[in-house]
């Protein structure tokens, strides 16, 4: 309540605007439990949202301009609404702006001008969904001042293409799903071909999931993840002598994979594709495992994930590694895989609740006598999708 209204009060400074027709919109941050690199091949994923994300706070102005701040840069800027153009030099608003010009190609052209101030919770970088969440929060805000309907599935399908499109980034649909839908207590089980989910209750009960920042810094544009995405494409073509209708590498069952293999004439693309198809199957064993409530038999898949990130996606590099090595070395902790894109950000583990204090003192100082960096630490909770703040301002 209390930032709420000082975040009004910068709102003010920042625009100049009347504190009465300031609306406030949140949405979170993401962390993926199991199923990395699978979103973007059509296979299942396992994220939900955090408690915390970013908070926007929006005004209609009485011209066509749109002005971004934010209260983490200094960068500012003001634009036409009739021209959303992406500039590098905008650096951060270029994922608002994107929004705007996603909006007009669905043909919803905004009737006046905004302006926007974003407070960002999640660290900048860290791989917990930073812009999914900025993406997902400006669409929904934008849609209710305009009295759009606010279909949180197309929210999310139009904040990915705006980040595909406009940005650059050939992300899947998770982060901004999971953003866009995610539920208090609950993870989202989906499938990326069809965009069927199901919210399945997550109840850790003595353990915590506590993310480990890196800070080592990662940008999915100049990373290798294109470059990934490129090698599973690739090997969909050499599949496609054995299955001529094959699109994407999780419509394959890893029985149909590991008998068609071969196929894949380059040793890494075969590598990546492996990991793709084996990672999907963790997926559907997390689930058969969380139904009896197996969080040791869980843990241990998150271990295998994070192995094949490393030995066969080869995403994770040093600071994961040794952030995930010094994790389970911890007693109590029953398994620690990185999360997100990988080349940096974070890690995320399930230690018993005995076990946290302990866990954040050894990991801390393991990983920074290694790699010079100073980590941080979220023991955190799962909460809900985006949505506006009415009752809590």
């Amino acid at each position: 309540m209390a930032q709420l209204q000082e975040l009004k009060r910068k709102f003010v400074q920042q625009f100049g605007s009347n504190e009465e027709i300031i609306k406030i919109f949140q949405a979170p941050g993401r962390v993926n439990l199991i199923g990395e690199h699978t979103d973007y091949n059509g296979g299942s994923v396992f994220p939900a949202a955090l408690t915390f994300g970013t908070t926007l706070l929006i005004a209609p102005r009485d011209d066509r301009k749109l002005g971004f701040a934010s209260t983490n840069f200094p960068l500012t800027k003001e634009t036409s609404i009739d021209n959303v153009t992406f500039s590098e030099e905008d650096d951060w608003a270029n994922y608002p702006k994107g929004i705007v010009w996603e909006l007009a190609q669905r043909d919803i052209y905004l009737s006046q001008g905004y302006n926007l101030l974003f407070h960002g919770e999640i660290p900048n970088g860290a791989g917990l969904s930073s812009s999914a969440s900025i993406e997902v929060v400006t669409a929904y805000a934008l849609l209710v001042m305009e009295g759009k309907p606010t279909d949180t599935v197309q929210i999310a399908l139009w904040s990915q293409h705006a980040e595909n499109e406009f940005i650059g980034v050939k992300s899947g649909i998770m982060d901004q799903f999971a953003v866009a839908n995610g539920r208090k207590d609950h993870a989202i089980l989906l499938d990326c071909d069809t965009l069927k989910y199901e919210l399945v209750p997550f109840q850790s009960g003595v353990y915590k999931l506590v993310i480990g920042n890196t800070n080592k810094r990662r940008r999915l544009v100049d990373s290798k993840y294109n470059e990934r995405r490129s090698q599973c494409e690739q090997a969909v073509q050499d599949l496609k002598q054995a299955f001529p209708e094959l699109t994407l590498l999780g419509q394959l069952t890893l029985e149909q994979y590991r008998a068609n293999e071969h196929l894949i004439k380059d040793e890494t693309v075969r590598r990546r594709a492996r990991h793709v198809v084996e990672e999907i199957h963790r997926v559907s064993l997390s689930m058969e495992v969380l139904k009896h409530n197996d969080l040791a038999a869980f843990g241990l898949l998150m271990n295998a994930s994070h192995d094949s990130l490393r030995d066969l996606y080869e995403v994770t590099g040093i600071e994961l590694d040794t952030m995930v090595d010094a994790a389970r070395s911890v007693p109590g902790v029953l398994g620690s895989r990185m999360t997100g894109a990988g080349f940096g950000g974070c890690t995320v583990s399930l230690v018993h609740q005995d076990s946290v204090e302990r866990f954040i003192a050894d990991v801390g100082s393991k990983y920074e006598a290694a790699t010079g960096l100073h980590p941080d630490f979220y023991v955190c909770n799962i909460g809900d999708g985006v949505r506006e703040l009415k009752g809590e301002v």
